[in-house]
């Protein structure tokens, strides 16, 4: 009886549990990455001249790399062996990142902030291959909670850091920052990852058109995302030629994908039930995820004139609660189904956004304490049970594919989901100020009422002139109007995410019940 129970939990060598180690610690950092600089903007503004629309470059180029490689990574690790590119990638990242701190102009910084999220977006699809290849399917809950804390803590935990860091030490130490835990990333790959031949003869049967077409229409959309509200989205001929190509581009890379007997991106992995279902929720969850992630620092500093520190202090409590429930999560994944937990995640991951739909002057820090821990409980429960429903029923030879569509789909959602955000935002925030505006006619004798007596204010604080007195008073009203307006834009933006997180719950719904040994998908 003991040697039958011992054989049924294979165990798995130290070696392996290092290189998971390494792989985890290597996501973590490339999507830390995405969100380090939110907090940090303007300093890095500041630091490097530029400014205004410029600045959103910063982060653009990175999502642009990283969206672009992800898909990649599959193929370009058969054709170069797993150990070979997963660890020059490491190293590119650690280079490109200590680059970035010595950027010192706006095209300096988007060159290099592309290449270390070229480099950096390799390291999420493969650890959470090397979770799905390398464990056997008992083992397999422990690695994909540790994956859940890549995706969902470490969004919630960028703006702390960066913020903490940029305040004590200077902007350009956030990119410093990866270098200590990259280069003991490196030696743990390096020790640990298994050996393999590389087959050069893929790059001869590669689907080049496939890649060019992604890569020009993946860079285009994720710039029509991020730009296209400063630019007026289709009022602007630059966002309509750019939309134009990620349509011809997306759209002839699906054609290819199709009809090739081995495309780069298996896209029929996506008529799997469990699979296309779960890439689907893991979209909607991506633009929540990356969605919030962008919305509460904005509402801080626009809102509540917080610094990059106070933003940072706000937002640990989006992620510190995480680090208590995920380690719990290979227990609950083995006891409840993982669809309940999915569901249930989700909705109270909703309810925090709908927490914060009555917001005012005064709804800063304080307020914000139990939305935000609300949302940690459910953001901790969602990605590791989903990762492993999702994956139920795919082959071995399929991980690494359905791995790269997995993530960047989550990827593709939150940069969807963070520029729906900023163009519902602005909508709102507008509609908000037309209809108080209704309200404060001139004309209204409570407006005329509310004027005299901020005009008698001024005269009685140093202004001696009538004229300038009413004028500053108009002035007031006006910030007054601009202020509750933005306000009302922002609780309508959290409630567009929870609606969002509900919609992702209904597509759980539809998953297939499946026997999750440990979350292992086989």
């Amino acid at each position: 009886m003991s040697e039958a129970t011992t054989s049924s939990e294979p165990t798995v060598s130290i070696k392996t549990w290092i290189v998971v180690a390494g792989a985890m610690l290597g996501a973590f950092m490339a999507v830390l990455n995405i969100q380090i600089t939110n907090a940090s903007l303007r300093d890095i503004e500041g630091g490097i001249g530029t400014g205004g629309v410029n600045g959103a470059w910063i982060t653009t180029a990175y999502l642009i790399g990283e969206i672009i490689v992800i898909p990649l990574s599959d193929y370009l690790s058969r054709v170069f062996s797993l150990r070979r590119y997963l660890i020059a990638n490491v190293a590119l990242f650690l280079l490109f990142s200590a680059l970035c701190g010595q950027a010192s102009s706006l095209p300096e910084m988007i060159v290099l902030r592309g290449l270390q999220g070229f480099a950096g977006g390799v390291l999420i699809p493969l650890a959470f291959t090397i979770v799905v290849t390398m464990l056997p399917p008992a083992k397999r809950a422990i690695g994909l909670a540790a994956f859940a804390l890549t995706a969902t803590f470490a969004p919630a935990i960028g703006p702390t850091i960066g913020g903490y860091f940029t305040e004590t030490y200077g902007w350009s130490s956030i990119f410093y920052l990866n270098l200590v835990p990259g280069a003991a990333m490196l030696a743990m790959l390096v020790y640990a990852l298994p050996r393999s031949k590389m087959q050069l003869d893929l790059l001869r049967r590669g689907d080049w058109l496939g890649i060019a077409l992604m890569a020009v229409g993946l860079a285009a959309l994720q710039t029509v995302l991020d730009e296209g509200n400063v630019y007026d989205w289709f009022g602007s001929p630059f966002i309509v030629q750019l939309t134009l190509v990620a349509a011809l581009a997306l759209g002839g890379f699906l054609i290819v994908e199709f009809t090739r007997p081995e495309p780069l991106v298996n896209f029929r992995l996506l008529a799997r039930r469990n699979f296309g279902f779960g890439t689907l929720a893991n979209f909607l969850l991506g633009s929540a995820l990356y969605g919030s992630a962008y919305l509460l620092p904005q509402y801080l500093a626009n809102a509540q004139g917080f610094n990059a520190q106070q933003i940072g202090s706000v937002m640990a409590w989006t992620g510190l609660p995480q680090l208590v429930v995920i380690p719990l999560l290979p227990l609950l994944m083995r006891r409840i189904d993982p669809r309940l937990l999915v569901g249930t995640g989700l909705v109270v991951f909703a309810t925090s956004c709908f927490m914060n739909l009555h917001m005012d002057a005064n709804y800063a820090a304080p307020q914000l304490f139990w939305p935000d821990v609300t949302r940690a409980l459910g953001q901790a429960v969602v990605m590791a049970p989903l990762s492993s429903i999702a994956l139920l029923g795919i082959r071995g030879q399929d991980a690494g594919g359905a791995s790269g569509i997995f993530n960047m789909m989550r990827n593709l959602g939150g940069a969807i989901g963070t520029a729906m955000l900023e163009t519902f935002y602005t909508k709102r925030e507008q509609y908000h100020s037309f209809v108080i505006n209704q309200h404060v006619s001139l004309l209204e004798p409570s407006t005329r009422a509310q004027l005299s007596a901020m005009q008698q204010y001024f005269l009685a604080h140093g202004s001696a002139d009538p004229a300038a007195a009413m004028h500053s008073a108009i002035i007031a009203v006006g910030n007054t109007i601009r202020a509750q307006a933005t306000l009302m834009g922002y609780s309508d933006s959290f409630a567009l995410l929870g609606a969002v997180l509900l919609l992702a719950a209904v597509s759980v719904a539809l998953l297939r019940k499946g026997a999750v040994s440990g979350g292992g998908a086989h």
